[in-house]
């Protein structure tokens, strides 16, 4: 285990070493920025609901995020308690604020991969492949920033794949069963 904690913190400080850059750090912090509290996606989902066509994409997203939030945040965050990686890895330096509460899992990662799964899933290609390359790019830019090991945006990765085909079985069986009865 000690092992995977110095990888972990040793990618991490290859990243600032050779992949920060002065042009590259505001597109990051703007990427990581849409991820918090998982407002963009939430939003997104939230029109999609409005749409009669993509009503059952957005509730099924926003299902996955629930499932996501109450899995990270809700549970693993309080019971693993994982201190941030800029509070101990030795020469790393954050990027922007600190964060309030523990590391493992990435909530961001956890939001972006539910809805970004659920969207590749269920959007036309154009619309869902782009969505998902922006879940992805959100979850990287947490290691960019320094603000979460690479295990944890892994884990979070994992969660949120998982509450999307959760979200994606749950609602599949509910309009079946609607469609069953009528």
């Amino acid at each position: 285990m000690e092992q995977l904690f110095a990888l972990d913190g040793n990618i991490l400080l290859f990243l600032q070493e050779y992949v920060r850059s002065d042009w590259l750090t505001p597109i990051m912090l703007f990427i990581t920025k849409l991820g918090n509290a998982g407002w963009f996606w939430l939003v997104l989902l939230a029109v999609l609901c409005c749409i009669s066509r993509f009503r059952s994409v957005g509730m099924t997203g926003i299902v996955a995020v629930f499932i996501g939030f109450i899995v990270t945040n809700v549970i693993l965050k309080n019971a693993v308690a994982r201190v941030r990686p800029y509070e101990v890895v030795e020469g790393l330096v954050l990027i922007g604020q600190k964060a309030s509460d523990w590391s493992f899992p990435s909530g961001h990662s956890t939001c972006s991969m539910a809805a970004g799964t659920v969207l590749l899933k269920k959007m036309p290609k154009q619309a869902g492949i782009p969505l998902f390359v922006l879940a992805i790019c959100i979850c990287f830019s947490r290691l960019y920033i320094g603000i979460h090991y690479p295990t944890d945006v892994l884990a979070g990765i994992i969660i949120g794949i998982s509450a999307a085909f959760s979200a994606l079985y749950i609602i599949k069986r509910k309009e079946n069963k609607t469609l069953n009865q009528a």
